[in-house]
């Protein structure tokens, strides 16, 4: 697996995913229910997820998708440790635990892992 390759389509779902809840976070009516904005992103990820695999994978990798889908989750995560919660959360008053204690977290994080393995299995694996 190249590392470097798959760097940028996990960069790309967590700016996607940040950009995302910001927007949301001006929008009438579902800037005051982290609930419905949560519900919102969790949709977009799949399109987000399903946009970067396509980048991964256009080169012609065959590595399993799942593999893909959690590498891409941990640079996601790595991006959350490393600019996210100091940045964004903690200035807030919450903190590195109420940040990755939070199920919708995890509800994105599994959305990422299970389309970047549809994807592959349906337009990698079909395919070779």
């Amino acid at each position: 697996m190249n590392y470097v390759k798959i760097l940028l389509p996990g960069i790309l779902v967590w700016i996607a995913v940040s950009i995302s809840f910001y927007i949301l976070s001006f929008v009438p009516l579902v800037n005051s229910s982290f609930p419905l904005q949560a519900a919102l992103v969790m949709l977009l990820i799949i399109f987000y997820a399903n946009e970067s695999a396509k980048i991964y994978y256009k080169s012609g990798s065959k590595i399993h998708g799942f593999v893909i889908g959690i590498t891409m989750s941990i640079i996601v995560l790595l991006l959350d440790i490393i600019i996210t919660v100091p940045f964004f959360e903690i200035p807030n008053g919450r903190s590195y635990h109420h940040f990755f204690s939070n199920p919708v977290l995890w509800i994105l994080v599994s959305l990422n892992i299970l389309t970047v393995y549809f994807y592959w299995r349906n337009q990698v694996r079909n395919n070779r």
